[in-house]
């Protein structure tokens, strides 16, 4: 945030108005994959001829064309409660059922497409004495193309219907939390626009074009984005998430302002390439 206010103030102080309308869009929605915000970043990213988005990170000067999407499954069963001693015939083990169905959905990944599906949340049960009569999981997952999500979510429904106990009910359910960011070339084109800045200042630069795990807000400016996305054009840094350990890198602070309102200017005076 405070490099793009510092970064218009920069703009404001050489008394550049060449652009046509700059537009600032801060998310409040942190860490929860923007539920509030979606439709207005991607409603807003339409409308620019290009966007930048100002995560930092990085001990290195980087730039991020690439990230992955980030979905998540939900799986219910719904069984029978009874007695486990007196009854458990009575009842229908949902436990049991979660078990067979996160066993059967557990081999989805495709580590060589960049596609990730990893169960890591589990529940089932009340009483130790109790036939479980509702289990829900949940499962992180990371692709790096839309359309691997959407097979994703469709192979999930398929496979929910093979059960080990057939009177028990399955559900399962996807979300697309981000949509995985691709670059594109007017993304790599302006990005390499950004590397030869930096040599301005002989400084260097890397262009990071494939995702590597992490997914941005901007994911949702791309989709219906006219011109390029360019991610981390924040500080450099480490810690990210630690509470008492991020830092960012003093030095990256006026190479950044520079970069930022350069790629303003240049863009606004078509001195930048847009694809």
């Amino acid at each position: 945030m405070a490099t793009i206010l510092h970064t218009l103030a920069l703009l404001q102080k050489i008394g550049f108005k060449d652009y046509g309308t700059i537009t600032v869009l801060i998310n409040g929605d942190e860490e929860i994959s923007s539920p509030g915000a979606r439709d207005t970043i991607t409603r807003l990213g339409a409308d620019q001829d290009a966007v930048f988005s100002f995560e930092g990170g990085g001990a290195e000067p980087r730039l991020t064309l690439a990230t992955s999407g980030i979905g998540a499954a939900y799986l219910n069963v719904q069984g029978k409660t009874s007695h486990a001693g007196a009854r458990p015939e009575g009842g229908i083990n949902a436990l049991y059922e979660l078990a067979h169905q996160v066993l059967q959905l557990k081999d989805l990944s495709k580590p060589e497409d960049g596609l990730k599906l990893n169960w890591t949340v589990a529940q089932a049960g009340t009483n130790r004495n109790v036939i479980p009569g509702q289990a829900t999981a949940q499962a992180d997952a990371r692709a790096l193309k839309v359309s691997d999500f959407d097979a994703l979510s469709r192979t999930l429904q398929e496979r929910v219907q093979k059960k080990l106990l057939p009177d028990s009910k399955v559900t399962v359910r996807f979300e697309v939390r981000r949509p995985p960011l691709e670059a594109t070339p007017a993304s790599r084109a302006l990005a390499a626009h950004g590397v030869a800045i930096y040599k301005e200042l002989d400084l260097s630069m890397k262009v990071i074009d494939r995702a590597s795990g992490g997914g941005t807000d901007a994911a949702f400016a791309a989709l219906k984005a006219r011109g390029p996305v360019i991610e981390g054009m924040g500080l450099s840094g480490f810690g990210a998430h630690s509470n008492d350990a991020e830092y960012i890198q003093i030095n990256s602070i006026v190479p950044r302002l520079y970069l930022a309102a350069r790629m303003i200017m240049d863009i606004s005076q078509d001195r930048a390439p847009l694809k």
